[in-house]
């Protein structure tokens, strides 16, 4: 069965990384996981590794509600950075914000595939991981 490499949690929502992490780990379609508490470590950690394709994900769960750089303000950065990378990377916001200009704002940006509220179920989980499967 094929699988994902490499994911990333952007969030600093501690119950919602566990129960990801755990829902996504008994699927078998995730290889490594990793977590950043806020965008600022996840774009540094982008920036040091665009040139190695393996330490990149392909998939990104991005929460909006985060200090130091919130979700937008990765986006921003991800926008500047995204031509230095070589690798399709699929952003999906993940937040508990309602807030129909969150929604539009994030469907109006390009690198973002989807709005997901949360609570995240795993069956959402395993149908966006598998679409990513099915699409490489």
């Amino acid at each position: 069965m094929k699988t994902i490499r490499n994911m990333t949690l952007i969030d600093d929502d501690d119950i919602f990384v566990f129960l990801t992490k755990k829902a996504i780990q008994t699927t078998n379609l995730v290889e490594l996981i990793k977590v950043f508490g806020n965008g600022l470590d996840a774009i540094n950690f982008l920036k040091e590794n665009c040139n190695n394709s393996d330490a990149l994900p392909e998939i990104i769960l991005l929460d909006l509600s985060m200090p130091i750089m919130d979700g937008w303000q990765f986006l921003d950065e991800f926008t500047k950075l995204a031509p230095k990378i070589d690798k399709k990377i699929t952003i999906y916001i993940c937040s508990s914000s309602i807030s129909p200009s969150d929604v539009l704002l994030a469907k109006k940006n390009n690198l973002v595939s989807d709005y997901i509220i949360k609570p995240v179920s795993k069956e959402k989980l395993i149908e966006l991981i598998k679409g990513l499967i099915d699409a490489i």
